[in-house]
């Protein structure tokens, strides 16, 4: 590892860093440095420009894709390096372009849980939609986590490294304790194939892709889909966006309010102008033309 490596990773280390932020930015850094065959501290503005233009023009990369190299970027030269460029003008960020997620109804979701077969991967996806959790967060649940007196469920340092909890549903409790008799959980509530550790993000991705295929659905279905039912689920019956917010453990309540614009209840409050149009009456069918041949 080089001292300039180093000295990034301990910048990140202690302004507490989630390790997948870390890791992510090492990579970027890395591939930047690789790009140019030299190390990032001899390269310069004009270089930080080539670069964006490569992975936008030549690389094709999506914004968010981008968004991550930059922001890796700037945390090299302005803290690690200490440059005195202004970030937004050396480093700045693409436009990222406003998608809304494809919602499952409720009947889907029930769908595509009794195609899950394997009893564990069964529980922790019922787990991702009843609780609306993240996948990094469902997969490091302890059984301690599962409060059957109080009927909630402590999510351990979240995203952003954020304990919060989320209610127990009374049906899920009952998925639990039946997968619990089966398999028998020690520390970890999910363990993987290594002792000790927590099943991995992929297995639980390619059980539910598995899944999805069995169920035939037309839509995409990945964990975090059923986080997003979740919330969108809640919404409509009538839970509000600061519940919500604080239930999925967003920073922003912003961001639990562009549900806003998928739910149902909300869009589809407001009949059309269509509706107020009188019916029109059948306009009857042109004479057919005689026919001479």
């Amino acid at each position: 590892m080089t001292q300039l490596r180093q000295r990034m990773s301990e910048d990140m280390q202690v302004r507490n860093f989630a390790l997948n932020t870390q890791l992510s930015y090492l990579q970027q850094v890395s591939l930047f440095a690789r790009h140019f065959g030299k190390s990032p501290d001899v390269l310069g503005r004009e270089d930080i420009r080539t670069y964006q233009v490569y992975l936008t023009n030549e690389k094709k990369l999506a914004s968010g894709s981008i968004h991550t190299a930059i922001a890796a970027l700037r945390f090299l030269y302005s803290v690690t390096l200490e440059r005195d460029w202004a970030p937004e003008e050396v480093l700045p960020f693409p436009k990222k372009p406003q998608k809304l997620p494809i919602i499952l109804s409720p009947e889907e979701v029930q769908q595509f849980l009794g195609c899950v077969l394997n009893v564990k991967h069964h529980a922790i996806l019922t787990t991702c939609y009843a609780a609306g959790l993240r996948i990094s967060e469902a997969v490091q649940l302890k059984t301690t986590d599962i409060d059957s007196q109080r009927m909630v469920i402590r999510v351990e340092q979240g995203k952003g490294q954020k304990d919060r909890y989320v209610m127990l549903s009374p049906k899920l409790l009952e998925i639990l304790r039946s997968y619990w008799k089966v398999c028998r959980p020690e520390a970890r509530l999910f363990p993987g194939d290594r002792a000790g550790q927590p099943i991995t993000r992929d297995a639980v991705g390619q059980a539910c892709a598995k899944a999805r295929d069995l169920s035939r659905l037309p839509k995409p279905v990945t964990p975090h889909s059923l986080r997003h039912a979740f919330a969108v689920h809640l919404l409509e019956a009538g839970a509000d966006v600061r519940t919500i917010q604080l239930l999925l453990g967003h920073r922003s309540l912003a961001t639990t309010a562009h549900y806003l614009r998928i739910a149902t209840n909300k869009v589809c409050a407001t009949s059309s102008p269509y509706e107020l149009l009188p019916r029109p009456a059948p306009t009857p069918p042109p004479p057919a033309k005689p026919q001479y041949f």
